[in-house]
């Protein structure tokens, strides 16, 4: 049986080391490669044609994310798996955005990493237990808080989002600007956030918006 090919991206060598070590432990997986900077990652794809990488979600310079983009862009048969000290929905959302088909929190079970790696390599999604938990506790807070807008607020709050001013909403819906900032108050009201860049957050988290919109 031909062992799944992985590459290691993580900035933290002692990290590094310990799981290269856990892997070696598996017949059927095998480290080609690794590295501390994400620049490097595509040359050492390109090289060592690994089926999984594992990617590290904060380094210096190039972000994990932003590596994933690249890699997932480049290389559209590799799997990236994200490693993350961040159970957060938003920061599993922002993954999975960017391309990686797994993400898998750094204080996972030893178990879990082979699981992870193998369930990538056959094209699946893998989000650690915790992860998962997480995402549908916030994604059902999410629902109903969405529940609460009405059609022309979810309307209002996208345009904010997309950075409309409330003079472009007003003409964009055919409303007055005292309507729109109306409606942006009472926003704000029934969400319980206090600025413009939270009802940006909160359009991204609940799919109102993209991040790149």
């Amino acid at each position: 049986m031909t062992p799944i090919r992985v590459l290691l991206v993580d900035d933290h060598t002692l990290f590094r080391a310990g799981i290269r070590v856990l892997l070696q432990d598996q017949v059927d997986i095998e480290v080609v490669a690794e590295t501390g900077d994400p620049l490097a990652a595509l040359q050492l794809i390109e090289t060592h044609r690994p089926d999984v990488v594992l990617m590290d979600i904060s380094m210096p310079g190039l972000s994990g994310l932003e590596a994933t983009v690249q890699v997932v862009h480049a290389f559209p048969h590799v799997r990236v798996i994200i490693l993350s000290m961040y159970p957060d929905e938003e920061y599993v959302s922002h993954a999975l955005h960017a391309g990686a088909a797994g993400y898998l929190l750094k204080e996972a079970a030893v178990a879990e990493l082979g699981i992870a790696v193998r369930a990538a390599a056959r094209g699946e999604t893998y989000l650690s237990p915790q992860v998962s938990t997480q995402v549908v506790i916030e994604y059902k807070q999410r629902a109903r808080s969405i529940k609460r807008l009405t059609p022309r607020q979810r309307e209002i709050l996208r345009l904010i989002a997309k950075g409309y001013s409330s003079t472009q909403i007003a003409e964009a819906l055919f409303l007055s600007v005292k309507t729109v900032e109306s409606h942006r108050t009472e926003l704000m009201k029934r969400l319980a956030i206090h600025d413009i860049a939270g009802l940006v957050r909160y359009a991204i988290r609940v799919g109102l918006v993209t991040p790149d919109e």
